[in-house]
């Protein structure tokens, strides 16, 4: 197992973003966390890396529990957020230099230049982030979330807002990222899931509707795609 929810439970004054939620997820899959605006997706990432505290429940990452080590925790996490926030003033290699100083790298020289290689760089490393295209700077945010090696990324909707040949591109980088590693994502996109996770998890007003694999959808619903089974399984 790679991420483990249990019970997990998150209140803004009256109302329950998380209604007792619990799954279990497996290693090296990209799993597509699915739901409609406001069901929860982005209360839960966050509190899978730390931003939001554990109210009710558990959140396990590998193994570890996030409350009772969250440094440790926090070491096998990299996350995008769905805003994507950069130093927009800052140089490509100087905002890697600066999140590697942060994750306190030893071989920081040596790694920036594997996560400008992976996350295609090379020809964009000398300019500012401001000059980028919106494809280049998510590239940029991966590179940020994946520099200290983590073992799970978390990406809050990486591509929207993209044009189709950066969706592409950043959905083969993601691709190439989870040979070795767990992807957690969010999207809105059904096509993104259908083309690349392994795994959907569904949830609909803080609660999780379903959780299966990819390759036991067509047993499960006969006959429908991805934005069908969505559509069946979040209106209400």
């Amino acid at each position: 197992m790679s991420i483990e929810v249990k019970e997990l439970t998150k209140t803004y004054k009256q109302q329950k973003a998380l209604d007792c939620i619990s799954f279990t997820t497996s290693s090296n899959h990209i799993i597509g966390f699915l739901g409609p605006n406001g069901a929860g997706k982005s209360t839960t990432m966050k509190t899978l890396t730390g931003i939001l505290p554990v109210e009710q429940g558990s959140c396990k990452i590998n193994g570890v529990d996030i409350t009772a080590n969250p440094l440790l925790t926090k070491k096998s996490i990299g996350y995008l957020p769905e805003n994507n926030p950069l130093y927009t003033d800052m140089y490509v290699q100087e905002i890697l230099h600066f999140e590697a100083s942060l994750h306190k790298l030893t071989n920081s020289k040596q790694r920036i230049a594997e996560v400008i290689m992976l996350t295609g760089l090379k020809d964009e490393q000398h300019k500012k982030i401001a000059q980028l295209s919106k494809g280049y700077k998510q590239r940029v945010g991966l590179a940020l979330a994946i520099i200290h090696d983590p073992q799970v990324l978390i990406l809050d909707e990486p591509t929207t807002g993209l044009d189709p040949n950066q969706i592409i591109e950043i959905r083969t980088l993601i691709q190439q990222l989870a040979i070795n590693k767990t992807v957690f994502l969010s999207t809105h996109i059904m096509q993104e899931v259908e083309a690349i996770c392994q795994e959907v998890i569904i949830i609909h007003k803080g609660q999780i509707k379903d959780h299966f694999l990819a390759e036991d959808r067509n047993v499960k619903y006969p006959g429908l795609n991805m934005e069908e089974i969505f559509v069946k399984l979040t209106i209400s």
